[in-house]
């Protein structure tokens, strides 16, 4: 990845649907972070301050709205 790509943060407990999107956005060239629950995908969000984030409602730990909840306050 070139250092311009931007970052792309998709947080998804579905396996199968976290790596076919996180292998199409790679394909398109932008650098792919993942996480697999609500609690990693916020602390992904605050240590790695990724260009867009690619939510989940539906996580374990915390749901996607308690993600952005958390991310508000």
């Amino acid at each position: 990845m070139s250092e311009s790509a931007k970052r792309i943060l998709v947080i998804e407990d579905d396996l199968s649907i976290l790596t076919g999107l996180s292998m199409n956005l790679k394909f398109e060239g932008y650098d792919v972070l993942q996480a697999q629950d609500g609690k990693v995908g916020l602390q992904r969000i605050l240590d790695d301050a990724p260009d867009l984030v690619v939510l989940d409602l539906m996580l374990p730990g915390l749901n996607g709205y308690e993600v952005l909840k958390e991310l508000r306050e």
